[in-house]
């Protein structure tokens, strides 16, 4: 049996997560995507399939903000806009999907911008 990419590895434990947690229009998931150079997070409502807010390293709003930083701390802005967003729409508390990446890094660092932002998860 060939061994899994790590890919395959992390798509393996994100499907094995999912089973687990929902996301409702009062407490939606938080899905992180992690690329090479960008980090993409939505909160998703998955009762009607919608997305109700997101935030990215790619927003025109923020990457002069981003300008010069380490990915890091790219992701802890992101992490902060993200929660600034949700409390416009009048969202608390979340549910966090790591999307079967590693809680360390770049996941860690925009999770902790999320709960500095007053996002509760």
């Amino acid at each position: 049996m060939a061994k899994k990419s790590r890919n395959q590895a992390r798509l393996h434990r994100a499907k094995r997560v999912r089973k687990k947690i929902f996301g409702t229009p009062e407490r939606p998931r938080m899905n992180v995507f992690r690329s090479i150079n960008e980090i993409y997070v939505q909160l998703i409502d998955d009762h009607s399939g919608t997305t109700l807010a997101s935030a990215s390293s790619v927003d025109l709003g923020l990457r002069a903000a981003m300008e010069g930083k380490n990915k890091i701390d790219q992701a802890r802005l992101v992490g902060e806009e993200i929660a600034k967003r949700a409390q416009e729409k009048g969202i608390k508390t979340v549910v966090m999907d790591r999307a079967g990446y590693f809680y360390t890094g770049r996941i860690k660092s925009m999770a902790e911008g999320a709960r500095k932002g007053g996002l509760e998860f």
